[in-house]
């Protein structure tokens, strides 16, 4: 049996597409040789990292995988009563997108012009009571999982990073919280809205604030994407999808970056010696190329169940590719992030 290894997870938001993370995290929690040090997250990545940390404080990594089937569930069942939902057409060819969604189309153009204080003035949003009912918030203030989740502050345009014992609902929500649908959420005095406008996920506080060297990106948001888009719809997506990556990439060429001056000069300082001995590993799919921005907001359990399905897959694969890479090396070739810079 391989010996215990203390891993760090980066957790990506992106909506319902989070679903895909909760399967990578399924299938990791199987290993009993794998345990999680640190989890920093954003979004729906925010929201399965405390999911996780409450199910595993409560009853292990059975607990945690239990945790995460009963939020996406709740999650579903609350899709039921949701306007936003496929056509017949798009459900008899299998397409998982909303574009065609009448209640979509609409309030997809009226968030162009129309302030979510007067489309939502009551700032009503669903997720309040799955993530009360979903998460005990005074287990996390003494959890062994370091969790760290992203929000971005309106007021200074910078990322506030919260840990384990200021987290509350409303920090999850402000670390998912699209401007244009949501009204800012107010802590501490001050506005915030999603935090993959300034990390998604934050590596900083994983380098920092843990002892591993591992770190498992779990990315749901596409680097890149062939040929150029035309339409208003595929170039907002694609707006969306570089603005959401931006951060993470800069972080991770910083890493590259060290990694390349460390081989020249082996004697740095304590803070960059830690950046540069890093080992950053990525599990993502060619699944989410396919899907467009309307479809963050499908929550249907069949679509949420198949993106599970494809993590637990990808999880797999990367385990069985590059499992023996953990704890001796990087998987993800970061210095290509360098080309062209």
């Amino acid at each position: 049996m391989r010996k215990t290894l203390y891993v760090d997870l980066a957790l990506q938001g992106g909506g319902s597409h989070g679903a895909f993370t909760w399967g990578v995290l399924d299938r990791l929690l199987e290993e009993k040789w794998l345990r999680f040090e640190g989890i920093s997250g954003t979004s729906a990545g925010a929201m399965n990292a405390a999911v996780l940390a409450h199910g595993y404080a409560k009853g292990g990594a059975a607990g945690a995988r239990t945790a995460l089937e009963l939020f996406w569930s709740r999650v579903a069942d609350a899709g039921m009563a949701s306007p936003f939902q496929r056509t017949p057409l798009d459900v008899l060819t299998g397409r998982w997108t909303l574009d065609n969604s009448p209640f979509f189309v609409a309030m997809d153009m009226m968030a162009r012009a129309v302030s979510p204080y007067f489309m939502n003035p009551g700032g009503i949003n669903p997720l309040r009571s799955i993530l009360e009912d979903s998460v005990d918030f005074s287990r996390l203030a003494d959890s062994p999982i370091k969790l760290f989740i992203t929000a971005t502050n309106v007021r200074t345009g910078r990322g506030r990073v919260f840990r384990n014992s200021e987290l509350s609902t409303d920090v999850l929500l402000a670390s998912a919280c699209l401007p244009t649908m949501f009204q800012a959420i107010e802590i501490d005095g001050e506005s915030y809205w999603d935090g993959g406008y300034s990390g998604n996920p934050t590596i900083t506080p994983l380098v920092r604030e843990s002892d591993t060297k591992d770190i498992i990106l779990v990315q749901i948001n596409p680097v890149e994407r062939s040929g150029t888009p035309k339409m208003a719809r595929e170039i907002q997506n694609r707006l969306n999808e570089v603005s959401f990556n931006a951060a993470l990439l800069k972080e991770l060429r910083m890493i590259a970056l060290l990694h390349k001056i460390v081989r020249k000069m082996p004697s740095m300082g304590e803070e960059d010696g830690r950046w540069s001995s890093m080992r950053i590993h990525r599990i993502a799919d060619d699944i989410m190329v396919s899907l467009g921005y309307s479809s963050k907001l499908n929550t249907e359990r069949a679509f949420l169940s198949m993106l599970r399905d494809a993590g637990r897959q990808a999880a797999g694969s990367f385990l069985a590719e590059h499992g023996h890479a953990l704890g001796n090396e990087s998987s993800f070739d970061i210095d290509a992030l360098l080309e062209g810079v």
